[in-house]
């Protein structure tokens, strides 16, 4: 059956069997999660309530990122997991909707906490639990019509990796696989709602539903004979049936799908990224002066146009993960400043008369012959004096053909590590990303992530 399969993968396939490309972007993906995680902890007020809450509950072996404080593994994967999108910097999997590290980095590293976790052990059930969201995504052949994906499948990831960060037999990682499929939940409404923040502190739920699900799989809680494939499992209740189980086995055990990671150069939603870099390529042009910028259009596909619709709501945005999720903002960012960047988002930000005043000049024409993808994007501006010029950038930088270069991911870690709650210093922020990047030496992390000045 295909849940056996996966879950005997999932329990026992070894570090040695991970091939370097998906191990490199596995130490890469932990980087860039801590680092998007120190950052949010001092910059997303949304994530602040409940980092309060784990506070509240008492101290326990977990430590809450960015901050002096631990709590227990499911309340600290529930805070740090609060800040994992927060900031809309975290990687991505441009073959399929899901972020598979979102969840899964708050909830392992609440787990590994409770024993001596090495760094070969970490990053085993990263990239197990990564690639297992990579291949749900990729399998599905209907759409999960009035859900939201991601936090939905990243859910799956996320147990993967706490059920073997603790050491789970088969059987035991499927109850625990089943026990999030009773969890696991994200409304489409995330998508059309004017005021919330639920959309950036989203990944909350599904790191504490691992953390929570693994930890009553050890003590003996039986999961279903077959939480995905059966009559009412997740294939079942979130695609109608609509899934290719070949997707889900193919060269399982041998080919990691972390491999095809994106890591963003910008802090906002990836389908706005071919955008940034076209804006900001036209900046470039000679005699660029946005102040004489008439209008501007944006060419987007069937993906781009929920960064574009409603127009208003995207043209002037009031929450920053509105912003962050708005082609019309971002681009009037990049044309104005000439740069996206962390603090970019903030309330100032999003009432700059220059950047308002950029954005209500922006339209949206629907081509999606021109724009066939979720990460290619057209920029066309015309200038006072009739000039018209235009940027199309098919494949966005972050891309795995076109990826960015280990120092700028390091460099991305510093400056938000120096963002922090508890700030670190540069230097000894350099020196985490060091040891992040070569944990597999490691013999027991938990001591890594306390705050340093």
């Amino acid at each position: 059956m295909l849940s056996d399969a996966l879950c005997r993968h999932i329990a026992e396939t070894a570090f040695e069997a991970i091939p370097p490309a998906a191990l490199t972007n596995t130490r890469l993906a932990l980087l860039d999660a801590v680092g998007v995680m120190l950052a949010a902890s001092e910059m997303s007020p949304e994530a602040a309530p409940f980092a309060a809450l784990a506070m509240a509950a008492g101290t326990g072996p977990a430590t809450l990122l960015g901050r002096n404080e631990r709590t227990s593994p499911a309340l600290a994967a529930f805070a740090n997991g609060a800040l994992a999108h927060a900031l809309d910097f975290e990687d991505t999997f441009d073959a399929a909707p899901c972020h598979p590290n979102a969840a899964l980095v708050p909830a392992v590293l609440a787990l590994a906490s409770t024993r001596a976790t090495t760094g070969r052990e970490l990053l085993t059930a990263m990239a197990i639990g990564c690639d297992l969201t990579c291949r749900i995504a990729s399998s599905l052949t209907r759409p999960m019509t009035g859900s939201y994906p991601p936090p939905i499948l990243g859910a799956f990831g996320a147990t993967a990796a706490t059920a073997r960060i603790i050491g789970l037999d088969a059987a035991a990682t499927r109850g625990a696989l089943s026990l999030v499929l009773c969890q696991a939940t994200a409304p489409a409404e995330i998508k059309y709602s004017t005021s919330t923040t639920i959309r950036a502190i989203r990944e909350a739920f599904p790191a504490q539903a691992a953390v929570v699900s693994a930890q009553l799989a050890r003590d003996g809680v039986v999961g279903f004979e077959t939480p995905f494939e059966g009559e009412g499992g997740f294939f079942q209740i979130f695609a109608g049936g609509g899934y290719d189980p070949q997707v889900l086995t193919d060269r399982l055990g041998t080919y990691f799908h972390g491999a095809e990671l994106t890591f963003k150069r910008w802090p906002a939603c990836r389908g706005t990224h071919a955008y940034i870099e076209a804006a900001l390529r036209l900046r470039e042009a000679p005699r660029f002066d946005w102040r004489r910028i008439t209008s501007a259009t944006v060419v987007v596909g069937e993906v781009q146009q929920m960064l574009v619709m409603p127009a208003e709501r995207k043209r002037a945005p009031t929450t920053s993960i509105d912003a962050k999720f708005s082609i019309f903002f971002t681009v009037a960012l990049a044309l104005v400043r000439g740069e996206v960047g962390l603090d970019d988002f903030d309330a100032a930000s999003r009432g700059n008369a220059d950047v308002l005043a950029m954005a209500a000049r922006m339209s949206a024409r629907f081509d999606p012959a021109a724009i066939p993808t979720a990460i290619g994007g057209i920029v066309e501006i015309v200038f006072d004096d009739g000039r018209a010029v235009e940027a199309a950038v098919p494949i966005a930088l972050g891309h795995p053909t076109r990826s960015i270069p280990v120092s700028d991911m390091v460099e991305k870690f510093v400056a938000c590590a120096e963002r922090a709650s508890v700030p670190w210093s540069r230097a000894a922020a350099g020196l985490l990303a060091h040891r992040l990047l070569t944990i597999d030496d490691c013999d027991d992390i938990s001591g890594l992530f306390q705050p340093a000045v």
